[in-house]
């Protein structure tokens, strides 16, 4: 069994989705090492610093390419986003060399759009793709992007590991950093056009990138229940149990419950271990 199918027995998706809020996304076409630093698919050096780099600015390096047979080209495109709410953007730059990512000053990543590149207007789709890293991710992600990139021309990238192979298909939506999965093909073209009207569509959604899981669960609970644009929900911690506030004054407090599934594999291959998950119920608060 793969672990995808495995995860798709009993483990919800709400909660799961990585805790990034910045963004460096690399085009790089061809095959991906399991680890993108570690594997040194950048070159030993390049991939050394870089590392360095990314872990003291907080920022997430993801490869990117076009789906199906893409070669390399000059110049390379390389993204650059910030998920937090109310400060979301991103921004295009495009390299003839990959030296040329040194000159990015990272923890300017953090803050309000930098004016390093182009703005990009819309949302920008990665699809996982990353079968070194796990089969689900090819087997699943791959068919998801192919479709994805025939109905949506340009918005579309192949993405290298976003977190959670067992979720696979797995998808987050830039810069807002959405993150989605166990897509089939007629929900992710939902979820895009969705993204590409400014709303939020709730089919697989596994949580806000910027938010801790159970902010992340709060919110999907939130989203079930109510049509809520991209920037009409955010979320506070009041001691450990989310509060989810709309822009309109309308709040939701929550009830926070963590259980210990059986063990599964986190990847396919991998030693099967417990897993814990977060349930969030909501109830609207009175005022």
């Amino acid at each position: 069994m793969t672990c995808s199918a495995a995860s798709a027995i009993d483990e919800p998706l709400p909660g799961t989705a990585a805790n990034v809020t910045s963004w460096l996304c690399v085009e790089h076409p061809g095959a991906w090492g399991r680890d993108v630093l570690g594997d040194s698919v950048l070159g030993v050096e390049l991939s050394a610093e870089l590392a360095a780099r990314t872990a003291a600015a907080g920022v997430r390096l993801m490869l990117i390419r076009r789906p199906g047979r893409t070669y390399l080209s000059r110049p390379r495109t390389v993204l650059l986003a910030n998920s937090v709410p109310g400060n979301t953007w991103c921004e295009q730059v495009a390299i003839d060399e990959l030296d040329e990512l040194l000159d990015i000053d990272l923890s300017r990543l953090s803050g309000a759009a930098p004016g390093i590149g182009a703005a990009v207007e819309g949302p920008v789709v990665l699809v996982c793709a990353h079968g070194k890293r796990d089969q689900c991710c090819a087997l699943f992600g791959r068919p998801i992007a192919a479709r994805l990139a025939a109905t949506f021309p340009d918005v579309v990238w192949e993405c290298s590991h976003t977190g959670g192979h067992r979720f696979a298909p797995s998808m987050i939506v830039l810069p807002t950093g959405y993150t989605y999965g166990r897509l089939d093909g007629d929900r992710s073209e939902t979820v895009v056009a969705a993204a590409l009207a400014g709303r939020v569509s709730s089919d697989g959604l596994r949580g806000r990138s910027s938010y801790g899981a159970a902010a992340q669960a709060a919110e999907v609970a939130v989203r079930e229940q109510v049509d809520a644009g991209v920037d009409d929900l955010t979320v506070t911690d009041s001691d450990g149990l989310p509060v989810v506030v709309h822009r309109d004054g309308r709040r939701w407090e929550s009830a926070v419950r963590i259980a210990t599934l059986p063990p599964r594999p986190a990847s396919c291959g991998a030693v099967a271990k417990p897993v814990d998950t977060v349930t969030v119920t909501v109830r609207a608060a009175t005022t």
